[in-house]
C-alpha cells in the first residue's frame, strides 16, 4: 500500500469536496482581488460574512432534513413568516426581552416545522409535494397577516436595529458581528450532534437505506419528523436574524431564499439522494454562493434572474459532481476500508511504503 493509499483511506469523500471548496473559495477571491479595487478589505469580509449568515443557519437545518432523502422548500415562506410575526409583536411592544423574542422566534418555526415533519413523516407524503404546498400556505398566511402592511425599522427597538451593527471583534476594517457567530455557532454545534450523538448517525443510515433502517428498529419516523422540526426551528431563528439584519419586513420577505439553501447544501456536497454530507460542507457552499454573487454584482452589476440562473446552474453542476465523481470516491473509499477491515480480521500485517 502507497503512501497516498493511506492518506486517502484516512479521508472521506466528503471531505474532498470541502477541500475543493476552499480551494474554489481562494480562487474566486484571488480573480475578484484582481478585477474590483479594494477588494481585498475587511469590509468586504464584514459585508459577505454578514450576508451569508441567514442562509447558513437555514443551510443547516436543510442538512437534516436532506440527509433523510427529503427536501424542506418551506424555509422562504418560514423566515419571512417569522419575521414578519415577531417584528409586529416587537412593534407594539418595544421593551419584550430580546431572548423571549429569540424564543418565539425558534418556537413558531419549530411549529411550522413539525406540520412539515408530520405531513411527510406520518402522512407519507412526498417531501418535495409537502413542502411546496406548505410554502403556499404560509406565505398566504403572511399576506392574510399582514394586510398589506409593512413592519418599519421606525417601529423596532434599537437593540433589534444594532445586532447586525455591531462589532463584537475590530481589526482595522474587519468586524466580526454578532449574526456571523451565530451562524458558525449553529454549525459547529449541529455538525458536533451529527458526528457523535447516536441522532445522527440514524439520520445517516435513514438517509443511505430507508428500508433497512426500519428493519433494523430504527425510529424511521420520529427521526424525520425531528429534522424537519428541527429545520423549521433553525429557520424560525434565520426569521428572527432576516428582521434584524433587514428591518422593513413586506410580504415578500424570505421569497426566494429556499432556492439559495438548496444551493449551498446540494454545492456544500450533501449528497441530495441522502445519507452522506456535512455542517462544515454546507457552510462552505453558502459562503461560496454569496461570495459570488456579490462580487459579480460588484464586478458586472448582474441581474436578480442571472443571479438565479447561476444558483441553478450551480445546482446542476453539484449534483453531476455527486452522481459521477463523488459516488466513484466513495466506491474506491469502500473498498480501501474493506481490504482494511480483512486485513485486521485476517491478522495480515498492513502494506507499507
Amino acid at each position: 500500500m502507497t503512501l497516498a493509499h493511506g492518506v486517502f483511506r484516512r479521508i472521506r469523500p466528503e471531505q474532498v469536496r470541502e477541500l475543493v471548496l476552499l480551494l474554489v473559495l481562494v480562487a474566486i477571491v484571488a480573480f475578484f482581488a484582481t478585477q474590483i479595487p479594494d477588494y481585498l478589505s475587511g469590509r468586504t469580509f464584514t459585508r459577505i460574512s454578514t450576508s451569508v449568515a441567514v442562509i447558513a443557519v437555514m443551510a443547516v437545518g436543510q442538512v437534516l432534513v436532506v440527509l433523510t432523502r427529503n427536501i424542506d422548500l418551506s424555509v422562504g415562506s418560514t423566515v419571512g413568516l417569522v419575521a414578519y410575526s415577531v417584528g409586529t409583536m416587537l412593534a407594539r411592544d418595544p421593551s419584550m426581552h430580546p431572548l423571549l423574542a429569540v424564543a418565539i422566534s425558534i418556537t413558531l418555526g419549530a411549529v411550522l416545522g413539525a406540520i412539515n415533519g408530520a405531513i411527510v413523516a406520518f402522512g407519507r407524503v412526498p417531501s418535495i409535494i409537502a413542502t411546496l404546498g406548505t410554502l403556499a400556505i404560509y406565505r398566504i398566511a403572511l399576506v392574510e397577516m399582514s394586510g398589506a402592511k409593512t413592519v418599519t425599522t421606525e417601529s423596532l427597538p434599537e437593540w433589534l436595529l444594532e445586532i447586525p451593527r455591531t462589532a463584537l471583534v475590530s481589526i482595522g476594517e474587519l468586524d466580526i458581528r454578532p449574526l456571523v457567530v451565530i451562524a458558525v455557532v449553529v454549525a459547529i454545534v449541529f455538525q458536533l450532534a451529527l458526528r457523535y450523538l447516536p441522532y445522527g448517525r440514524r439520520l445517516y443510515a435513514i438517509g443511505s437505506n430507508p428500508d433497512g433502517a426500519a428493519i433494523a428498529g430504527l425510529p424511521v419516523q420520529r427521526d424525520v419528523f425531528s429534522a424537519f422540526l428541527l429545520s423549521g426551528a433553525l429557520a424560525g431563528l434565520a426569521g428572527f436574524m432576516f428582521l434584524a439584519r433587514f428591518g422593513n419586513i413586506t410580504v415578500v420577505a424570505g421569497q426566494g431564499l429556499e432556492l439559495q439553501v438548496v444551493a449551498a447544501v446540494v454545492v456544500g456536497g450533501v449528497n441530495i439522494f441522502g445519507g452522506s454530507g456535512s455542517m462544515i460542507g454546507a457552510l462552505l457552499g453558502a459562503t461560496l454562493i454569496d461570495l459570488l454573487q456579490q462580487s459579480l454584482i460588484r464586478w458586472l452589476e448582474v441581474s436578480e434572474f442571472l443571479r438565479d440562473a447561476i444558483l441553478g446552474l450551480l445546482i446542476l453542476f453539484a449534483v453531476a459532481t455527486d452522481a459521477v465523481l463523488l459516488d466513484r470516491l466513495r466506491a474506491i473509499w469502500a473498498r480501501a476500508r474493506r481490504r482494511e477491515s480483512r486485513s485486521l480480521v485476517t491478522g495480515e500485517a498492513p502494506d507499507v511504503v
